[in-house]
């Protein structure tokens, strides 16, 4: 019997802090910049959300749990990475597909009492810190004796700095993806000759058939980039399957629009190389298939329609495996590093993009999802059969010996140009369980975080432990990898460092081990505010790789980054809150607290914040409205914003934080109300690793006049 297991499933879907002055409201769609009337709409209202209650029901709603299962643990059709590993399951979600952070820990402290040895945790919440409390928690764990493994995040669209707790803790590993070199799908085949076309169900749409035929119209062409985007003319897709090209508006946007045109079904086909997974949740729901298609797939049927005139579609119980031109590759949808404290992550890749496997009977019994969520078990079986190999290997040891192994892939946007993947998306590269079970050497510490690199160069030490037989000799060098710069855009830059060993060449006994000095430079021509990387290469005598170790670092000044940046909207904003539109205020501003008239204040974070405050301060005086508790939001170890115009709202009905151990999120006797009068509220932000004495690491901004007038 294998190692013990844990398991979490899915992804946290939204961004929970739990108090009532603090609100993560982010537009899922651009926000046009404000005309003269400076309005913003608010985003729409995520669905309320029941309270979780424990029941006897392990049912899974969606099939993300026993998909993940399956990759660990199945030993059928499909066949898991650790088919014999005993396996427990902790249900930390319902049905509505977001849970909190409490959840997570009561689950986390039933694995530590079942003596689980390993806990992966598909799931995250995006742009957050170490300190966040499920990765204080797991990093708790690690420390134990538990190796815990986390999904680093499905935000890479979003851009560096992106990486999801708990993934991002500091002893976790934190996986990125890669994508599957094929994929098993579910197929139908087109009429004349019945080409088979390997598909994917779209999440929350109805399943598809596995018989029947329709015919396919395509809405638009292989070069449009809203196709279906608007609404379609009434009866155009009766009864057709409508061919559909991905991009310029959500996928539940063109489903409902070919659905309300009188589609049976959808198609759509990706506007970039490869496969991908849809959702099409949404409002009302869609009520047909909805399936995706390769962008090479959907081309194919688009030239057979111009061709022939007609082509149909035959749906069949049948799946296929089809080649991907993206396999070994970043999957698009990975997260990127560094954590906020600049700690290289993530830690390891593993296969999560188009992956077969598992799904609940009701649902069809098997599937092909992507996601960091796929990688993370991947990499979490590796651990139990490791452990399985080396029952007494601490959880240290267990991360060393598969990041040392692991194999760095090519850069994913450039793949022909020879390049790897920046470390700060890849980590050590992909797990290799094989060659981490089987390597003479071990490297520690795994990784090189260099944290903030202003000017000259790095030091840092790494040990080697020959666990050979015989006397080896290692030689040490570099393999360089991209850098970038850039938040919600990232550039690429071809900019190797330097890197000095000392020294270079060594020869161990067995069971010795002996430090090396490392000097990393960044390159010279690399601007300033750049994320640069690159491997530390071990070679033995005939040359063969036996173990590598990545290295991050941030050039620059890191506090030199604007949090409070102003973006096209001009944040921070006072704004009033009118029939779900915010409406900037640069005057004086008068509130009654009553019926919802109260200030808000927008702010776009550009940069992680480390620490946050809204103080109060009296119009006229400028002073504090009380010598200590002067403040309505004081928050720490805050996420950025996803996109480059998107905003947090804070409100402020009246009160301020009576005590400065309560961070004004928990009960009311703990606020205090503030008098009528006339105001202003100062908003300090605490750069990222910012020394709070120094002055140049605050950001301010003060509000207009703010009048409370209560009745």
């Amino acid at each position: 019997m294998g190692s013990r297991f844990s398991g979490y499933f899915r992804k946290i879907s939204r961004l929970r802090r739990g108090g009532r002055l603090y609100a993560h409201l982010e537009s899922s769609q651009p926000i046009r910049p404000p005309g003269p009337s400076h309005r913003l709409r608010q985003p729409p209202a995520r669905p309320a959300q029941r309270i979780p209650r424990p029941d006897p029901n392990p049912n899974d709603c969606s099939g993300y749990g026993t998909h993940v299962a399956g990759i660990v643990e199945a030993n059928g059709r499909v066949k898991g990475v650790a088919p014999e590993v005993l396996f427990g399951a902790y249900k930390v979600f319902g049905c509505e597909g977001s849970t909190t952070a409490d959840i997570i820990l009561a689950a986390l402290e039933m694995a530590w009492k079942d003596r689980m040895d390993v806990v992966n945790m598909s799931l995250g919440a995006a742009f957050l810190w170490p300190q966040y409390p499920t990765a204080v928690a797991s990093d708790r764990l690690v420390t134990r004796g538990v190796v815990v493994v986390a999904s680093a995040g499905n935000s890479g669209a979003a851009g560096t700095f992106s990486m999801s707790a708990p993934g991002v803790g500091s002893k976790v590993i934190g996986v990125g993806s890669f994508d599957n070199i094929a994929v098993t799908l579910s197929t139908f085949t087109l009429s004349p000759d019945g080409q088979p076309i390997g598909y994917s169900p779209a999440a929350a749409a109805p399943p598809p058939p596995t018989s029947g035929s329709l015919p396919i119209q395509a809405t638009g062409t292989p070069t449009a980039t809203a196709d279906a985007c608007s609404p379609l003319p009434a009866g155009s897709l009766e009864g057709h399957a409508a061919l559909i090209r991905r991009g310029g508006c959500t996928f539940y946007t063109k489903a409902k629009n070919a659905e309300a045109a009188g589609a049976a079904a959808v198609i759509l086909y990706n506007n970039v190389p490869g496969r991908f997974s849809a959702t099409v949740a949404g409002t009302p729901p869609v009520n047909i298939p909805v399936v995706t298609i390769s962008d090479a797939d959907g081309v194919l049927i688009y030239n057979r329609l111009q061709q022939l005139g007609a082509v149909t579609l035959t749906w069949t119980d049948q799946v296929g495996s089809f080649p991907n031109p993206t396999g070994n590759l970043v999957s698009s949808f990975s997260s990127f590093g560094l954590s906020p404290d600049l700690a290289l992550k993530p830690d390891l890749g593993a296969p999560g993009g188009l992956i077969y496997s598992t799904y609940p009977r009701h649902l069809g019994g098997y599937a092909t999802l992507s996601g960091t969520s796929m990688a993370a078990p991947h990499v979490a079986g590796t651990v139990a059969l490791y452990l399985q190999a080396n029952p007494r290997a601490r959880p240290e040891e267990v991360q060393a010996a598969l990041m040392n192994s692991a194999k760095p892939q090519r850069l994913s946007v450039a793949p022909a140009t020879g390049l790897l993947e920046v470390t700060h998306r890849q980590g050590a590269g992909m797990v290799q369980i094989l060659d981490a079970l089987q390597s003479p050497l071990r490297v520690s510490p795994p990784k090189l975080s260099l944290g903030e690199v202003e000017r000259g160069s790095a030091y840092a030490a790494i040990t080697l432990t020959h666990k050979g037989p015989g006397f080896a000799t290692y030689t040490l060098s570099q393999q360089p990898a991209p850098a970038t710069r850039g938040t919600f855009t990232v550039t690429y830059f071809n900019a190797p460092s330097t890197v000095e060993f000392a020294p270079a060449t060594l020869t161990l006994a067995p069971g010795q081990s002996a430090t090396v000095g490392v000097t990393i430079t960044p390159n010279p021509g690399l601007a300033d505010g750049s994320v640069f990387g690159g491997y530390l290469v071990i070679t033995d005598e005939e040359g063969r790789v036996v173990a590598r170790v990545p290295y991050g670092g941030y050039k620059g000044d890191y506090q030199a980054i604007r949090v409070l940046e102003p973006t096209p909207f001009g944040f921070p904003w006072l704004a009033r809150l009118e029939g779900g539109t915010y409406v900037r205020l640069t005057d004086p501003a008068t509130f009654s607290l009553q019926e919802g008239d109260i200030p808000y204040f927008l702010v776009h974070l550009a940069h992680q914040a480390q620490k946050l405050e809204m103080e109060i301060l009296e119009a006229r005086t400028r002073r504090p409205v009380h010598p200590v508790f002067n403040k309505f939001v004081d928050l720490e170890y805050l996420p950025r914003n996803s996109s480059s115009t998107g905003f947090f709202a804070f409100a402020w009905d009246g009160q301020r934080i009576h005590s400065n151990m309560d961070r004004g999120q928990g009960p009311n006797s703990f606020l205090r109300e503030v008098p009528n009068g006339d105001y202003i509220v100062r908003i300090r932000v605490l750069k990222a690793l910012g020394d709070p004495n120094n002055p140049r690491h605050w950001e301010t901004w003060e509000s207009p006049v703010i009048t409370l007038a209560r009745p």
